[in-house]
């Protein structure tokens, strides 16, 4: 089942158009990196999933429910997590929680249990100071709590890491592993190694479009890269590879690429067979996230 499902979304701003007919599908349990370069219409999606701005065209659902501008029934399956997310700064976490379950109605019992569960999720159930003395990441990791107070079916984060440390990075993208069992993430950023990191599904936006989308791991193998890497185990070998082969680069002192459209590698194995050369490592040199966003934007 797509939790998220959103078919030709156009919208302009004056005279320039963002989204052109764009197509997304967001699969139940997965946590989907919604990718492209800054001012691609990332947030402009997302805020029209949300209710908060009117299609110029096309339809989106959640959770199988249409979604209607101002009307903003279908956020009661939503959790968002924003850029930078905003808190009554007097506040404890605590608090702030207590607050926002009384002002949507939950039960009192359900906001204490909650409460407590995801403080602890979120490393922050012993933290009684309050929120204007919190570090960036410190907020971030509070706002991804708030979002998840009422067990929405999809949470949508926009940019959670972007002005984060390494360490806070890493802080919000495990907590983002862990709440898949709990929802559906779709997850904005344009940090693609974050999205190596956790992301099952992944859609790259392009010219107000969807470019690709799908599992990660059929994406690149649908882009799979024709070089491949040798290593040798002495310096000597790698030199008698080199001159047998004219097109091979050396990258390292025992280390090598070849592309196959320069050479098979059966034909480089069977070169180093015949001369009984040690290998250390044959590997397919695996495309990453960066080169595949690199050929699909500048097609």
């Amino acid at each position: 089942m797509d939790m998220l499902r959103i078919d030709d979304l156009h919208r302009r701003f004056g005279e320039k158009e963002v989204l052109k007919g764009l197509n997304l599908s967001v699969p139940e349990n997965s946590i989907f990196g919604f990718i492209g370069r800054n001012g691609a219409g990332k947030t402009t999606t997302m805020k029209t999933v949300l209710g908060l701005l009117r299609p110029d065209r096309g339809e989106i659902t959640v959770a199988g429910e249409k979604v209607e501008f101002g009307q903003t029934a279908t956020n009661r399956f939503i959790g968002y997590l924003p850029d930078v997310p905003e808190f009554y700064s007097f506040m404890n976490p605590q608090e702030y929680l207590y607050f926002c379950g009384e002002i949507t109605g939950m039960d009192k019992k359900e906001i204490r249990s909650r409460t407590d569960e995801l403080l602890e999720l979120v490393g922050l159930q012993y933290e009684k100071h309050r929120v204007k003395g919190f570090s960036r990441g410190m907020k971030q990791r509070l706002g991804i709590a708030q979002a998840l107070l009422n067990r929405p079916k999809l949470l949508i984060c926009d940019e959670p890491t972007s002005a984060l440390d390494p360490m806070g990075r890493k802080e919000i993208l495990d907590i983002l592993m862990q709440v898949r069992e709990q929802t559906t993430v779709l997850f904005s950023t344009h940090i693609l190694s974050d999205v190596e990191r956790i992301c099952t599904d992944i859609a790259l936006l392009n010219d107000g479009k969807v470019a690709v989308q799908g599992k990660l791991s059929d994406i690149k193998t649908m882009y799979r890269s024709d070089e491949f890497l040798l290593e040798t185990e002495t310096e000597a070998d790698l030199v008698a590879i080199q001159n047998a082969f004219p097109f091979v680069e050396k990258i390292g002192r025992t280390q090598l690429t070849f592309r196959e459209r320069k050479h098979t590698q059966f034909d480089v194995l069977n070169f180093v067979t015949n001369h009984r050369i040690r290998l250390s490592k044959l590997d397919r040199v695996e495309p990453s996230l960066e080169d595949l966003f690199m050929e699909v934007v500048d097609k």
